[in-house]
């Protein structure tokens, strides 16, 4: 049967963890675990796991870098997994390509410049609204790929842009 592998490193410990593709049998460093697991990341979790009860609650999670605080029976833990693909590209040697820094926001397509929410010298937040693109008749958010400084705006609320054509170049 397939599975999947992770990598999940829990404070300073590292797992290899192995799920079944139907989700039914799960390996942690090579020992199988009989674990009964219900609930779900919004409610919490019920654990039972060798006759003993455990709650489990997510507190944080950010989806994108892979990381979480997960609160078990009341003790929080910091928690970062690697699946497959980020194993993968640390096989390669490529693990740091998701960190490279973006100088410049480029039009995606052609479209029409609806807004702009930065101003020249202002910081941003990876994940933040930078600009408003309207392309086939659809308002585009076109957000921050990591936290930079406004360098300078090419573009004006209201002006036609063409696909890769720059519109806002950042100070990383």
């Amino acid at each position: 049967m397939a599975s999947e592998k992770y990598q999940v490193k829990v404070k300073d410990a590292d797992f290899n963890v192995e799920v079944a593709q139907n989700g039914a049998e799960i390996s942690l460093n090579g020992e199988r675990l009989n674990l009964d697991l219900l609930g779900d990341a919004k409610k919490g979790f019920h654990l039972l796991r060798n006759n003993k009860s455990h709650q489990i609650h997510v507190v944080e999670a950010d989806y994108e870098s892979k990381e979480f605080i997960i609160e078990v029976d009341g003790e929080a833990y910091p928690v970062s997994v690697a699946d497959r693909f980020d194993l993968l590209l640390k096989d390669l040697g490529m693990e740091h390509l998701a960190n490279v820094a973006v100088n410049d926001l480029k039009a995606p397509m052609p479209g029409l410049v609806l807004d702009i929410k930065v101003s020249p010298g202002e910081s941003i937040k990876k994940g933040q609204a930078i600009l408003v693109l309207e392309a086939m008749k659809m308002e585009n958010v076109l957000k921050a790929e990591n936290d930079a400084v406004i360098k300078s705006i090419m573009c004006e609320k209201g002006q036609a842009v063409e696909k890769s054509q720059i519109l806002i170049e950042f100070d990383v």
